[in-house]
């Protein structure tokens, strides 16, 4: 609006003029505005309404900007009407006032012009203001008619998807019927097959019995026809199966992507039309976003404040820690007590300079806690630097043995294939000289056959064959052995010729002319194929040997069928098992240990599973499978690479098989707590991971301090490598895919879960639950209770915190009874006191939850080359005699079984077990706990001791039934068992 003032009228009444003056000020104080005075040296100062302009036009700016507001507007409509009514009463006052004066007509049009002016412009502010409210209420109008668009198309999406969703759960349900239908009638084709196999089989031993040729054959060409129909009826129910599927499978997804393309189609269309309208209500919101990015910032300062308050802390921590030092160092030393002294005192005076300068200077204080964060950020960054450039030492180091290794293998590989180039060369050269000498010895006979018939049977040849030249040029066996394997390595020297010629006298001549003529002569010696060899020398056949060989081919296509059904089948234990405790008679061999990664470990392992499987145990523990940054397997990287230290996926797959061709249940090692980044974030450090699962920073707990994550916090640290946040939806997700891929894909049938203690027990019932794994045990490790550096009785917190995590499971994973390993560990040591607790129970979880107790003496972490906490070599035997006898689940470590020569004994302890039917429920009755010994009660069948206690069972009247002893070790372990 344009500027406008009102000049003083002259020779006007004062008072009035005045009057007027003040009202209106007082009017426009009342709005919050002011007027400008004129200057003071008039006689008469009229009002200013220059001020008044500014005042209508910041109200009526109001109604051009785009946020107008009611109350905005009620107090530019209720401004207007009061200045309008305070300029007619100044022109009335000012009428009023010059009826006895003269008045200034041209003042008055002017003021007049002016008042008509201020209506126009209000009038026009009207104007925009209805024109603002109609666009606003057109605006509104149609974010209202975008959002009922949007809210139907999502409503109908939402009916189509739930419509074929039901209509494939139809059809799958109806798929799924036919398939049970389909697969009985398989199975019962299946039974039909193995009832023929087997019936052909005894045909087939009465045949051989009978010696029968004829109906061996018939019996054989009708087992090829059942087996033949059989095959034909599981590849028609498959094929029908398979169809069925795929083609309702396939009519499902295409209804489903039709109505999803469309529910999609209508939902952009809304979203396009909505998001127009939503554009400028996102602008003008922005201010607020502002303040709340400055409230972040300001948030983000103070958190930053805070820890750099901590790092002061920690520094001055770090300060009297140094003091501590000094102190101790003070008794050692007189000149390093004068220096430590003297830094004592300049620390004191520094800290009353700076303390009485922080409080009369506070700006100082200010300058030198800046100084002191930035000595801290330093310090940090130092920190920070060296422990990167330590841990890029040590991946140099690791990746300077693993070249060394290799060139070593590379070495090795050299040397294998040298030696068996020499010896194919030796077993050639042997061959060699063996067909020479065979060739000598047909020329010799025919020597002697021409001898022999030139000299009339007399002399001749004769002599040198039987012991004359020959014996004195070849002397001893040995000699002439070694000519005829390595030939002659030297000229005969002069005395040895002067001693053959001595030896040859007597001897009948030679013929030299008829001997160099054959010698003269090529020998011809036989080829490869005319010598006789036992690999391809063919066996004479004879009806016995037709039937065993028919009877052969016969078992042998019974193994492959009967194994065809097996794969096809899923594969089941024996008996009804869970999660958390297996079938309850699980026996667990940990099958590698620290150093298992320097060979193929999967080569061989694989062919012990049969001397494992016929030793009573149920279950190998295999190692870590994925490609890890330790070769140990316990620093996994990129999950979905199993190509590890220890063998190829393929090799891994080939022993899994072969454990489960002998009846053995395989649990694989999963790392979930951590896990190795392959780069580097924006902030420098290793926190983005690679491979299938590329996760980032937001897949790292927050409260990791080395690996800058922004997850949520966690529970407990591996310091070694990031830890997964897996509180994350998309971390669980993929933990599962990639779990149930190990199951499905490789053949675990259950799992060992490291470093549990890092998260969530309830986590890890999801990934139980998802995978069903036939069993599970999880590593809770956590330190006992020492007193005076010996192992408290009381344990009781300790396994409460093993409980807890077992709960925390829902009961679904058993755990590692660490509790019982440590009470052990003291109490073989004649301290068999400690094996009852105050209620008469096992002080181990074994006493509180056998079921979920899996106990053990030794693991790759305790024993083997790294040795932390290993179990006593000379009470390992009472040891598993302990926990072979006992309720829970015994694992037995690998070292034991194979290096420390136990094999034998540790087997008679499972056979003991498996015949009094103890398992992981039983319960246990103890007798004695002393000083001498241990005597307990396992079940209804076996009775074990430890000690030198002298106690039988056939002594005491409170145990029924006939014992007899089947294990005796002397002071070491007896165990007896009921007839």
């Amino acid at each position: 609006m344009g500027h406008f003032a009102v000049q003083s009228i002259a020779n006007t009444s004062s008072y009035s003029i005045s009057l007027s003056r003040i009202k209106i000020e007082a009017t426009l104080q009342h709005h919050g505005l002011s007027c400008i005075p004129l200057s003071s040296s008039k006689p008469y100062s009229g009002v200013s309404l220059r001020s008044l302009g500014y005042m209508q036009r910041s109200l009526f700016k109001g109604n051009r900007c785009e946020g107008n507001r009611a109350s905005k507007t009620a107090a530019v409509e209720e401004g207007g009407k009061n200045v309008e009514e305070a300029l007619n009463e100044l022109v009335k006052e000012a009428d009023e006032g010059l009826s006895d004066q003269k008045t200034d007509t041209d003042d008055v049009v002017a003021l007049r012009e002016a008042l008509a002016a201020a209506h126009d412009r209000i009038a026009s502010a009207e104007n925009e203001k209805a024109d603002a409210l109609k666009a606003l209420a057109q605006a509104e109008a149609k974010v209202q008619e975008y959002a009922d668009i949007v809210v139907k198309g999502t409503e109908s999406a939402l009916q189509e998807m739930q419509a074929a969703k039901e209509s494939f759960h139809m059809e799958l349900q109806h798929i799924l019927e036919q398939k049970l239908a389909v697969e009985s009638e398989l199975v019962l084709a299946k039974q039909d097959a193995l009832e023929l196999a087997v019936s052909v089989d005894k045909v087939a031993d009465y045949v051989i019995k009978e010696t029968t040729a004829h109906i061996a054959e018939d019996a054989m060409l009708k087992m090829a026809a059942a087996k033949t129909a059989a095959a034909e009826a599981a590849l028609t129910v498959e094929e029908r199966i398979k169809d069925a599927t795929l083609e309702a499978a396939n009519s499902m997804i295409e209804e489903t992507r039709d109505a999803i393309e469309k529910s999609f189609a209508a939902l952009e269309a809304a979203k396009d039309k909505a998001q127009k309208s939503e554009i400028a209500l996102f602008q003008k919101m922005q201010i607020l976003d502002d303040m709340v990015l400055k409230e972040a910032s300001a948030l983000g300062l103070q958190q930053a404040v805070s820890n750099l308050q901590r790092q002061l802390q920690a520094a001055e921590n770090e300060i009297q820690r140094l003091e501590t030092e000094v102190k101790a160092t003070l008794a050692r030393a007189e000149a390093a007590e004068a220096r430590a002294a003297a830094a004592d005192e300049s620390l004191k005076q520094f800290q009353e300079k700076a303390c009485q300068s922080a409080q009369e200077h506070e700006e100082s204080a200010r300058k030198a806690l800046e100084a002191l964060k930035n000595a801290g950020a330093a310090r940090l960054e130092a920190a920070r630097s060296a422990f990167k450039s330590d841990i890029e030492a040590l991946q140099t180091a690791l990746n300077t043995v693993h070249k060394a290794e290799k060139s070593q293998e590379k070495a090795y590989a050299r040397r294998y294939q040298a030696l068996e180039r020499a010896l194919a060369a030796s077993e050639a050269l042997s061959i060699t000289w063996k067909e020479r000498a065979l060739a000598v010895e047909k020329l010799l006979q025919r020597f002697r056959t021409e001898g022999s018939d030139a000299a009339g049977g007399n002399g001749g040849i004769e002599g040198v064959l039987t012991g004359g030249r020959m014996k004195a040029l070849l002397g001893n066996d040995s000699r002439k052995w070694d000519l005829l394997a390595n030939g002659p390595r030297r000229d005969t020297p002069e005395w040895m010729e002067r001693r053959i010629e001595v030896a040859l006298q007597g001897l009948p001549p030679r013929k030299h002319g008829q001997v160099q003529q054959e010698a003269d002569e090529k020998f011809l010696l036989p080829g490869i194929e005319d010598v006789w060899c036992i690999a391809t020398a063919k066996v004479k056949e004879d009806v016995y040997t037709q039937h065993a060989a028919e009877k052969e081919a016969i078992d042998e296509q019974r193994r492959v069928l009967e194994k065809t059904l097996s794969k096809r089948s899923a594969r089941r234990p024996l008996k009804a098992s869970e999660s958390g405790t297996g079938s309850g008679y699980e026996i667990v061999l940990q099958g590698f240990n620290w150093e298992s990664w320097r060979k193929k470990w999967y080569l061989e392992l694989g062919p012990k599973a049969a001397d494992i499987s016929s030793c009573g145990i149920t279950t190998i523990w295999f190692p870590p499978p994925t490609e890890s940054v330790s070769p140990q397997g316990y620093m996994p990287g990129d999950l979905y690479n199993l190509n590890s230290a220890y063998g190829t996926e393929d090799e891994l797959k080939n022993c899994v098989e072969e454990m489960h061709n002998h009846d053995l249940l395989v649990l694989g090692d999963v790392v979930l707590n951590h896990r190795c980044a392959q780069r580097k974030g924006p902030t420098g450090v290793w926190n983005v991971f690679g491979g299938k699962l590329a996760w980032g920073p937001e897949a790292i707990v927050r409260d990791d301090p080395n690996f800058h994550g922004r997850g949520n916090p966690s529970r407990d640290f591996f310091h070694a490598a990031p830890n997964i946040d897996h509180s994350q939806d998309f971390v669980r997700k993929d933990i599962v895919g990639w779990m149930k891929w190990l199951r499905t894909e490789i053949g675990f049938d259950g799992w060992r879960l490291d470093f549990v203690r890092g998260f969530w027990g309830g986590y890890v019932k999801e990934y139980i639950e998802a995978t069903a794994p036939v069993f599970a045990i999880g590593e809770y490790w956590d330190s006992l209770a020492y007193e005076g550096g010996n192992v408290c009785y009381n344990q009781d917190a300790h396994r409460q915190r093993i409980v807890n995590w077992v709960n925390a499971t829902g009961g679904t994973s058993s755990a590692f009874d660490v509790t019982t390993k440590g009470i052990l560990h003291a109490a073989l040591h004649n301290e068999y006191w400690r094996l009852i607790d105050p209620q008469g129970k096992p002080p181990g979880v074994m006493g509180w939850w056998p079921s979920r107790a899996v106990t053990f003496l030794e693991n790759h972490d305790t024993g083997s080359t790294q040795g932390h906490w290993p179990f006593p070599r000379d009470k390992l035997m009472q040891g598993y005699a302990y926990i072979l006898t006992h309720p829970g689940t015994p694992v037995i470590f690998y070292d034991h079984f194979y290096d420390f020569g136990l094999r034998d004994a540790i087997t008679e302890l499972i056979a003991v077990r498996r015949r009094t039917g103890v398992h992981c429920r039983s319960t246990v009755k103890i007798y004695h706990a002393t000083n001498q010994g241990y005597v307990a009660q396992i079940g209804e069948n076996l009775v074990m001791k430890l000690g030198h206690l002298d106690w039988n069972p056939s002594k005491q009247n409170n145990l029924e039934g006939n014992w007899q002893r089947c294990l005796d070790s002397g002071a070491d372990y007896q165990i007896w068992e009921r007839n």
